[in-house]
């Protein structure tokens, strides 16, 4: 069994002691001959988005307060839910204000104030549903595809079916991990060549334990092991070829074991990072006026600001897929003060980040994702809080090939389910994958006698977000 974090292992191995080229020449014939996994592919048809940016709002972000305007629940607030739902509680109105944003008149919070000056970039799904209102399920559900089985995660399979544009830098980055809900899993390659796995930056921090908790953890943001003390360039990498010399040499004994093959991969990919990745990380170049766009150096906005800024970066750099996990969106209760601190925290980075994308020419082919695993429900849990609600939510989708301006599907008048343009998870992930050049049902892997795929045998193209 390879190790998760196996392209950490060549970063870590000056402790091991091995010797010199016993087998480099082997290496060296065999990388010769195989296409290298990283190296761009073509789509399966004309793409409209090149890299993505995922930012994912970890435990639950409230429709019925962002983005999903409900007068009625305002008007009926304090009212059973329903006759036939009266045991759920009560009706809970916003306590924030909605006001229409931009020429295309979105209805955006005014929790969002900065992102709303964008509200013309935004595809609002308001159509959104899972199978499951937990959050291990549902977040593991909102990466892979399956809240049952260990599953190649999304951006896995977008850096497996596509490639990368930079042979230094991994094809799939998440910044600020999650360490709840399935952690590494949601990031993970599974079946899939461990190659295409994400390569973890930053600490997660605590968890949102259910109580509507502030941002993830502070600290700086690092590549464990990027650089090796004790050895040069030269000493480790005739230390690498008699590592991979025997990885070679168990490949040819095991030639289907692709767990072999994403070590070797892997370790080779680790060695070359040490020299791209702190530089694309130090974001000190950056003028003081791209910096103050993200918010960074504001106290609530620096940690996010930083990691959104990181991500044009790694899009600059040539990185396929960049996710971003913002924690703290949780909340049973005390929702005035959490929810507001939390959309204050990214509200200026995600703005900062649109503009930034699009003054540079990079938005149109970038997709950019805003949601997290399921949202809340318009009746209160105990005096100010919301439950979970996996029949009706949003998510949005800015740049990369879709129709901004526009809200796709509807929930019920209170915002309690889905009722119009429905999209389940599997129709997003189609979606994503269609934006991206590729046919969700043409992606698919051979593994354990069958074929595959991101969206199971689901999932259809939501061509209203296409533009």
């Amino acid at each position: 069994m390879v190790p998760f974090f196996s392209r950490r292992l060549a970063l870590k191995s000056a402790a091991c002691g091995f010797g010199y080229l016993a087998f480099a020449d082997l290496a060296s014939r065999a990388s010769e001959k195989e296409p290298a996994p990283l190296a761009p592919k073509k789509s399966h048809f004309p793409a409209r988005a090149k890299n993505v940016i995922f930012l994912c709002m970890e435990g639950a972000p409230s429709h019925v307060d962002t983005f999903d305007y409900k007068p009625k629940l305002k008007a009926d607030d304090g009212k059973a839910f329903n006759k036939a739902r009266a045991g759920f509680g009560k009706l809970l109105a916003s306590p924030w204000d909605f006001k229409q944003s931009g020429k295309s008149g979105l209805w955006i919070s005014e929790l969002y104030p900065e992102l709303a000056k964008h509200a013309d970039e935004l595809c609002l799904i308001n159509g959104m549903h899972t199978d499951v209102p937990a959050h291990p399920q549902a977040f593991q559900h909102l990466h892979t595809g399956s809240f049952q089985f260990k599953r190649p995660s999304l951006g896995a399979w977008t850096v497996y079916g596509l490639g990368s544009n930079n042979e230094n830098l991994p094809g799939f980055v998440t910044i600020s991990p999650p360490l709840n809900n399935g952690g590494p899993t949601n990031y993970g390659s599974a079946f899939l060549p461990a190659v295409y796995q994400a390569t973890p930056l930053g600490g997660g921090g605590p968890g949102f334990g259910g109580m509507g908790m502030g941002p993830r953890g502070g600290g700086g943001i690092s590549a464990s092991n990027i650089k090796n003390p004790k050895q040069s360039s030269t000493q480790q990498r005739s230390q690498l070829d008699f590592i991979q010399g025997l990885n070679r040499s168990a490949l040819e004994r095991d030639p289907e074991n692709p767990a072999i093959e994403g070590a070797i991969e892997s370790l080779e990919l680790a060695f070359r990072m040490q020299k791209d990745l702190p530089k694309v990380m130090d974001i000190s170049s950056e003028s003081k006026q791209t910096q103050s766009l993200y918010g960074i150096g504001e106290g609530t906005t620096d940690r996010f600001g930083r990691q959104c800024l990181l991500a044009r970066r790694f899009v600059e750099a040539g990185v396929r897929f960049i996710e971003i996990t913002s924690g703290g969106w949780d909340h049973h209760r005390n929702l005035k003060d959490s929810l507001g601190n939390t959309t204050k925290n990214t509200d200026k980075p995600i703005a900062g980040l649109l503009a930034d994308l699009k003054a540079k020419g990079l938005l149109k082919d970038t997709l950019v994702i805003w949601g997290g695993e399921f949202g809340r429900t318009p009746y209160a849990q105990g005096t100010d809080g919301r439950d979970h609600n996996h029949k009706g939510f949003t998510t949005w989708f800015a740049g990369g090939g879709v129709k901004g301006g526009q809200t796709v599907g509807k929930t019920d008048e209170y915002g309690y389910e889905a009722v119009d343009g429905k999209v389940h998870i599997h129709d997003w992930h189609a979606t994503i994958l269609h934006l991206l050049g590729m046919d969700h049902e043409k992606l698919t892997f051979r593994h354990a006698g069958r074929d595959f795929r991101l969206t199971d045998v689901k999932g259809n193209v939501v061509k209203e977000v296409v533009a």
